[in-house]
């Protein structure tokens, strides 16, 4: 078991399968992990830790909450249990008065299957980086005995301060000291029988009306749909709730809160590029010349859009750690940069310390719908003007070859030698990841892209393309599969049936 604990790394988290006989993700496994968190602590300087532990609504949350909380309490650490919580909530308890642990773990899988669980880390600096989850995993993968004075373990119930603090923002957005200063919104809450019900109930408290709201009930097993905004059955569900119900708005939650989509009293869909636009709408209505960071495949519309609306927009890597670090060091540079987001629905606000927190981003949304509505207006009038595109497809091409890094990069740059030359391709010169090709497309100019890049961790290449012209995206896919036709280790079956259907 020891030994592959370093297996079980996604990105800056823990993940894996934690049903069923050969599980990785076992109960030793998160005592292991919990207890190595703890001499991580120690080892940056905090002798006697206090560490908090939270969990989504996952079946196994509880068995390997319980677990993690032995693991740190044999380590030496003073231990308390908040139970239900959200990611969100568990960095918040770090920086609360009253709780102020010194680091923080949150039992969850995010939009992963029932049988999935994992961890994710944080210190009052924040989430852990990829790094420091390597030192983590290497400690638990040690044969030193991971024992230290065993410290109490307690239980506390971090939720409802966490609730409060969304109700001063919404008096702070709405500069009003009521009690209800929601009455007149109808808000539509699907939590997918997550960890955000409670969501729903803080609405009410507020003043909303929130009837047509739905899967409020922890359930570890999701039976009615994948709490995830980027699913498609998930997303159908909440639109179908909100014309039902004539609601003003939707809003639907990912598993452990920190991601969101909301949709319209139409049922549209406002997530991906159209979240972006509309949060950048907002923020730069108050303040021109703010600076957006987003992760690389977000659309030439939108970046139409926030420049229009006096922003810069600013494309990074994918990944929401790289996205948050990256605005986090723009403003160190004295770049005004109050958002890091990605399409995914992770989304961090300089006001809220750039946590990642749905709930947050969700409430500063529903501030401004509140204040619309006041007006008659509506938040889809923020982004009436962005510019959507006629088509768009995503596919991931797999890498056969045996150092698919290599390989990956090598295709790259096949591309970017063919479009130095080629007529109507242009290389962006704003990416910061793979290579973002712009077409000039049945006459037009820059009016279609894609973008190829290397997977962080698997061996793929995910490609990204969107057209203003209907057609569009085929020519360029078949541009591209003539490149990519003698590159070496790439998978172009997906493509070519793509190019040839």
């Amino acid at each position: 078991m020891i030994t592959d604990l370093r297996k079980l790394k996604s990105g800056t988290d823990v993940r894996g399968r934690a049903v069923g006989e050969d599980a990785p993700l076992t109960q030793e496994a998160a005592a292991r992990i919990g207890a190595a968190f703890v001499k991580w602590l120690q080892g940056k300087g905090v002798d006697h830790p206090r560490v908090a532990i939270g969990r989504d609504s996952r079946i196994t949350g509880e068995m390997l909450l319980d677990a993690c909380a032995e693991g740190c309490h044999q380590a030496g650490a003073q231990v308390e249990c908040y139970g239900l919580c959200t990611t969100p909530a568990m960095y918040m308890s770090l920086i609360t008065e009253g709780f102020a642990c010194d680091g923080s773990v949150m039992i969850t899988a995010s939009h992963h299957p029932y049988d999935c669980n994992g961890m994710k880390f944080f210190t009052r600096a924040g989430g852990i980086e990829s790094g420091d989850l390597d030192e983590i995993l290497d400690i638990a993968c040690s044969d030193a005995p991971l024992l230290g004075d065993a410290g109490p373990i307690v239980r506390r119930d971090f939720l409802p301060v966490y609730c409060e603090q969304l109700k001063d923002r919404v008096r702070r957005g709405l500069d009003t000291d009521i009690q209800k200063p929601l009455l007149g919104l109808h808000v539509v809450v699907d939590a997918g029988n997550g960890a955000g019900g409670f969501y729903a109930h803080l609405l009410e408290d507020l003043g909303a009306w929130v009837e047509g709201s739905q899967f409020l009930e922890p359930d570890g097993m999701f039976p009615n749909h994948i709490p995830n905004p980027e699913n498609e059955q998930a997303m159908a569900s909440v639109s179908a709730a909100v014309v039902k119900a004539g609601a003003d708005l939707g809003v639907i939650f990912d598993t452990d809160c920190d991601r969101v989509a909301i949709v319209d009293r139409t049922g549209r869909e406002i997530n991906r590029n159209r979240l972006i636009a509309l949060v950048s709408a907002i923020l730069l209505d108050k303040k021109p010349g703010l600076t957006i960071v987003t992760d690389s495949v977000t659309s030439s519309g939108l970046n139409q859009f926030i420049m229009e609306w006096g922003g810069e927009h600013y494309r990074y890597k994918r990944g929401y750690r790289n996205v948050i670090n990256e605005a986090i060091r723009l403003n160190e540079a004295g770049i005004d940069c109050p958002l890091a987001i990605e399409t995914s629905g992770h989304a961090a606000l300089r006001e809220n310390h750039f946590l990642d927190d749905g709930m947050y981003l969700v409430t500063v949304l529903i501030c401004e719908a509140m204040r619309l509505k006041q007006e008659g207006r509506e938040l889809p009038d923020l982004i009436a003007d962005l510019k959507e595109p006629k088509e768009s497809v995503e596919m991931r091409l797999t890498i056969d070859a045996e150092d698919f890094r290599a390989a990956g990069r090598a295709a790259i740059e096949k591309v970017m030698d063919h479009a130095a030359f080629a007529p109507g391709w242009h290389i962006a010169t704003d990416n910061r990841e793979g290579v973002r090709i712009s077409f000039d497309l049945q006459g037009g100019t820059s009016n279609g892209w894609f973008l190829l890049r290397l997977s962080v961790h698997d061996p793929v290449l995910p490609l990204n393309i969107e057209s203003d012209v209907e057609g569009g995206v085929r020519e360029m896919a078949a541009a591209l599969l003539a490149v990519l036709s003698s590159a070496e280790g790439i998978d172009l079956s997906k493509l070519a049936r793509f190019v040839n259907q």
